[in-house]
């Protein structure tokens, strides 16, 4: 039977890892890995977690080297067939290892999984039915805020997963390659989204995988708004197709400067400036991921068609 490996990337995260262990270990699919990797916490993640919870590996990193790093090292010694990005701040429900166990083998042609992800505190509302992809070039979270009444129960095919809870099969992140450690952390899983899709990697989306989340409980606020900025024009410049480009550009260019004139008119807060910080320092290193570009878009296998057909319009 396939074993599932999942990662949990940490920095001090102690007050949450008791939850999200405990429903791992309550999981109705018995072959799971667990690993968690820590970005050198100063709390008691460490300690909690080699006390309580010897059956998880560890892994101790020196220094916080960020989010997509931390899942690339657990990666480096999953045994897993199927890798899965899991927040430290969630609970998944008993059947979740087996839903996107189930939803790999019910299509054969994925090689990613979605999770549903609803809020830690409301448990009816809906944070994540996957990701989309708008033509404006701005990511997606499906179904964000809604009351989930049973309108994404179905096993739709989607752009990606939200790397809060995705699974991955291991053969597919071999062929593409990891996730980008110059990212840190934030947009790490639209760019693999989209690196998937280009080399012909198709994302399903699990509804009944079930994972209840905290929001921004390791990062938010101005971290948030720095790196979305930032990573934004990272993935337009390094992983968005030259198809996508050419049919949107003008919707694409409309919504980053919408994005900085909000940001200016909110200049008092603290997150709006470091948006604009954020997508200042994407323009400054544009010349490096448009170096990037040329080696993903090579990797290619899809048709034009199929890009566009990824693409949701507001």
């Amino acid at each position: 039977m396939k074993t599932l490996s999942v990662i949990i990337p940490n920095w001090n995260g102690a007050k949450y890892l008791p939850t999200c262990f405990d429903a791992l270990q309550k999981q109705s699919y018995p072959h799971i890995e667990t690993i968690l990797v820590d970005n050198a916490s100063s709390d008691e993640s460490l300690l909690l977690t080699r006390r309580d919870y010897p059956w998880v590996k560890l892994i101790q990193l020196p220094q916080n080297m960020g989010l997509t790093a931390a899942i690339n090292r657990g990666i480096a010694q999953a045994g897993g067939d199927i890798i899965v990005a899991l927040n430290n701040d969630t609970e998944v429900e008993p059947n979740w290892a087996e839903a996107l166990l189930k939803a790999f083998e019910a299509h054969p042609d994925a090689g990613m999984v979605a999770s549903k992800m609803r809020l830690f505190d409301r448990r009816s509302v809906i944070h994540s039915a996957g990701d989309a992809f708008g033509a404006d070039g701005i990511p997606i979270n499906r179904g964000v805020w809604q009351e989930d009444i049973g309108q994404f129960d179905n096993d739709d095919y989607i752009f990606g997963g939200c790397g809060g809870a995705a699974a991955y099969l291991k053969a597919m992140l071999d062929d593409i390659g990891l996730f980008d450690e110059d990212l840190f952390m934030y947009c790490e899983d639209v760019d693999l989204n989209w690196r998937a899709q280009l080399a012909g990697y198709k994302c399903v989306f699990a509804p009944n995988a079930v994972v209840y989340h905290h929001l921004s409980a390791t990062g938010g606020g101005e971290i948030a708004s720095y790196y979305t900025g930032r990573n934004t024009l990272f993935v337009l410049a390094k992983s968005l197709p030259g198809a996508v480009w050419r049919k949107h550009f003008p919707k694409i260019i409309t919504a980053q400067l919408k994005i900085a004139w909000d940001a200016l008119r909110a200049w008092r807060g603290a997150a709006a400036r470091a948006r604009l910080r954020g997508q200042l320092a994407g323009l400054w290193q544009l010349p490096r991921w448009l170096r990037k570009r040329r080696q993903i878009q090579a990797t290619r296998r899809v048709s034009d068609d199929y890009v566009n057909s990824l693409l949701k319009n507001k």
